[in-house]
């Protein structure tokens, strides 16, 4: 088991590494791979870094807890995204090559054809906030994996992700990221369907299993029992509820960048159909494998739901298939740790430091920085894999999301209106949270309906005029 893990993280490694050989030592090769990635890398990647460590840990252990009715999160999840890729990727990847900028923030406060200096700084500081508690997460469901599978300090995850993270985000920025993250994508792929099969085997086939299944209390229902409302209503408003949090990939700066990264946006029809034959594939093994866990681990209780995946590997699979999964847990919490530190070291080098550098080896020791930063939470942390991250996804979502939407759809914002929005969308997402509302309607959903709003109000309410391309 230890060896094949070894095996697939040098092999990672080995990836990343070789990826400086194309560098170019330039900032926008750093945070943009040059932005000549070809389609099939851009889906692959994206795939990657969307699903991470809250799919293998999170997702498995919700739909442990939860049952049939997570189902909900992987339908409107995909939906949002799609709906979210219709009106963004192609104008995102487009704004970026007539700006020539090096950020997510920093192709959007350029958008209008100036730069809303205030807002990018604000953006800037906001991603690195959130990005921050992500990364952290990431490198926590890491941990967890090895505890169960290696009987490995429950610290040693976060370290050893750190190290390999780093290793090559410094070898070769964001290029390391894609093509590690096309190589993982492989391996996350493989590991969640081996084990979907063997668990179905070894309850009998999917007959038993969904009557085993029925014998749980309200595992099967088609919606959860604890909704603002009830019946079909209530799974109605969980479900578009679930719909924002995929519109909300839109406003991930760390998986954005892949699609602004593109060689050129007449090609993104293809780079959209590898990522969401990938995407859909994945999720709905993770949903099976995380209901199938219910039945081979029955005690529920008795043990932390986040750690049902890698507790099934080691009962179901082979030393050498063990391996295999915790590379593949491993493969994911990497490939969006190591987005989310390029985009943290991103936002403080071209959005937040007033004289933005074009130097390598300060880009370099920023992203270590970052990385040692990441770990260092989480060790600290104490908040579920699942819980850190759709807190973090919802508050990029609701101040960046509505912007972006009203850029994509032809609005030209003020500066003003850009910040009002960000701050606003932010609050009520972070206050929903607060009210404990987040059980019933995901709060993405509210923060972005009153980002929306803010500028609905400016635009025609109270009638600010829009700018001219030529003005600030």
């Amino acid at each position: 088991m230890l060896a094949s893990f070894l095996f697939f993280l040098a092999m990672f490694a080995a990836v990343g590494v070789s990826s400086y050989l194309k560098s170019r030592g330039t900032k926008q090769d750093y945070y943009l791979a040059s932005r000549d990635v070809s389609p099939f890398l851009v889906g692959l990647s994206a795939v990657a870094t969307n699903n991470s460590g809250y799919m293998f840990i999170g997702v498995i252990g919700y739909t442990y807890a939860t049952g049939l009715a997570s189902v909900w999160l992987m339908v409107g999840w995909i939906l949002g995204d799609f709906l979210g890729s219709l009106w963004v990727h192609k104008s995102l990847c487009r704004a970026t090559h007539q700006t020539g900028e090096s950020s997510y923030a920093g192709v959007i406060s350029c958008w209008t054809g100036s730069r809303f200096v205030y807002w990018q700084r604000l953006a800037g500081l906001l991603s690195l906030m959130f990005l921050l508690a992500y990364a952290s997460a990431q490198l926590v469901a890491g941990s967890k994996a090895l505890y169960v599978l290696l009987d490995m300090p429950i610290w040693s995850g976060a370290v050893i992700g750190g190290v390999i993270v780093a290793a090559y985000c410094l070898a070769g920025g964001i290029r390391a990221s894609i093509w590690t993250d096309a190589a993982q994508s492989l391996v996350m792929i493989v590991a969640m369907g081996t084990l979907l099969v063997v668990a179905t085997q070894s309850v009998g086939g999917i007959g038993a299993a969904v009557q085993s299944m029925s014998e749980v209390e309200g595992f099967l229902n088609w919606y959860p029992e604890d909704m603002l409302l009830p019946g079909l209503a209530g799974g109605v408003l969980f479900a578009v509820g679930w719909l924002f949090a995929g519109l909300s990939v839109i406003g991930q700066p760390h998986v954005m960048v892949r699609f602004m990264a593109l060689e050129s946006e007449h090609r993104m029809i293809h780079a959209r159909i590898w990522y969401y034959l990938w995407f859909t594939a994945f999720y709905a093994m993770a949903t099976g494998v995380g209901m199938l866990a219910r039945i081979l681990l029955a005690d529920a209780g008795s043990f932390d739901a986040e750690l049902a995946l890698p507790m099934m590997a080691m009962d179901l699979l082979p030393p050498v298939m063990v391996g295999l999964i915790l590379a593949g847990v491993f493969a994911a919490t990497m490939s969006t740790a190591d987005s989310l530190v390029l985009s943290c070291s991103a936002a403080i080098t071209h959005d937040i430091h007033p004289q933005r550098t074009e130097k390598t080896w300060v880009l370099k020791l920023t992203t270590v920085a970052i990385t040692v930063a990441a770990v260092g939470w989480a060790l600290l942390n104490k908040q579920s894999v699942f819980s850190l991250v759709v807190m973090s996804w919802s508050s990029l979502a609701s101040a960046f999301a509505p912007i972006l939407i009203v850029l994509a759809l032809g609005g030209r914002p003020s500066q003003r209106v850009y910040i009002t929005m960000s701050l606003i969308g932010l609050a009520t997402a972070l206050a929903w949270r607060w009210l404990g509302w987040h059980s019933h309607i995901y709060e993405g959903m509210p923060g972005i309906l009153a980002g929306l709003a803010v500028y609905g109000i400016a635009r025609f309410a109270v009638g600010v005029p829009e700018p001219s391309r030529a003005s600030a």
